[in-house]
């Protein structure tokens, strides 16, 4: 039998991991009401999303363990990768030295708190002790892409795979990577394996969902980011894609609408700010235009469409 498991929807935060270039992916959506450059702001959006996989394991030490990780990356989280954290599982570890479950877990934990190679050495570990361990290679398999070594990456899911074909994390993962590299079939197959199996993750809905809008099938797209959203609300990305196709299609309340409620969630959300700008530019309402675009630039002082929607609007 193959170690696998099932941790719900924990996500990441885009807002919180590393510097990653923004994915273009509304590359000119016609809209006759804009400019060519108007339109490009829109190809500001989400980074797709991943997660540590962690096993249940019992002892309240590793309970904490069990949370929220990037999105095309591993987000850093001071609670899950605090020194205490780790001291208490590296405890787990030395009382348990052949268990590579504790291994798996506190490399999850150096994983939150973004030292990587600290946990590429446990999730080896947990490897060599259980060579069948599939949560551990699909762990793995997210630190390789985040440091960039994305054909690492890609083995370790591909490993995952052999021992469990219907391992959908670790679809869900390597369609991630596929993405990252820009080989948008073969993302969108794993992603559509995963829907297949059934997955719950809301990650394959909204990654698929980017996919299918930078191919302009918006329709398509915002019934994926329909479904993400149903699957966990509480996240602010999924809305802000969606009022991006929404936006491509003309239904621009709609997307005004999603704008707003990624900026309920997320009021640092910079990219949702000028969305909201051009919503209200587009309405001719360059003041509030002028007051969004401002609001994102405080928050990102080098997001360029900021910077040019205040030039556009400035002194209205």
């Amino acid at each position: 039998m193959s170690k696998r498991t099932h941790t719900g929807s924990s996500q990441s935060d885009p807002e919180a991991s590393e510097a990653q270039p923004r994915a273009a992916v509304l590359n000119g959506v016609g809209l006759s009401d804009f400019s060519s450059s108007l339109v490009q702001h829109w190809a500001s959006v989400i980074k797709p999303l991943t997660r540590l996989v962690v096993p249940a394991v019992a002892g309240a030490a590793l309970t904490a363990c069990v949370s929220t990780a990037p999105t095309t990356g591993l987000s850093i989280d001071p609670a899950q990768g605090s020194a205490g954290n780790i001291a208490s599982l590296t405890q787990v570890v030395r009382n348990n030295p052949r268990d590579p479950n504790a291994y798996n877990v506190r490399g999850s934990a150096f994983g939150r708190a973004g030292q990587n190679a600290q946990a590429l050495r446990d999730f080896n570990t947990a490897i060599q002790l259980d060579r069948r361990f599939v949560a551990a290679y699909a762990n793995r398999g997210i630190i390789h892409a985040r440091i960039g070594q994305l054909n690492r990456a890609i083995q370790d899911y591909n490993a995952a795979l052999r021992i469990d074909p219907n391992y959908t994390d670790a679809y869900v993962g390597r369609g991630d990577v596929y993405r990252r590299a820009n080989r948008t079939q073969q993302a969108l197959r794993d992603y559509n394996r995963a829907i297949t199996l059934g997955t719950s993750d809301p990650r394959a809905y909204h990654n698929r969902g980017l996919i299918l809008q930078k191919l302009r099938r918006h329709d398509a797209a915002i019934e994926d980011f329909s479904r993400a959203i149903s699957l966990q609300d509480s996240r602010a990305q999924p809305y802000n894609a969606r009022g991006l196709s929404y936006l491509a299609t003309n239904r621009v309340e709609n997307a005004f609408e999603d704008f707003n409620n990624a900026l309920k969630i997320n009021p640092d959300y910079a990219e949702a700010w000028v969305n909201q700008g051009l919503v209200f530019e587009q309405r001719g309402d360059k003041k509030r235009a002028l007051r969004s675009y401002t609001k994102a630039r405080r928050l990102d002082p080098s997001y360029q469409p900021a910077s040019d929607g205040i030039a556009r609007t400035r002194g209205a």
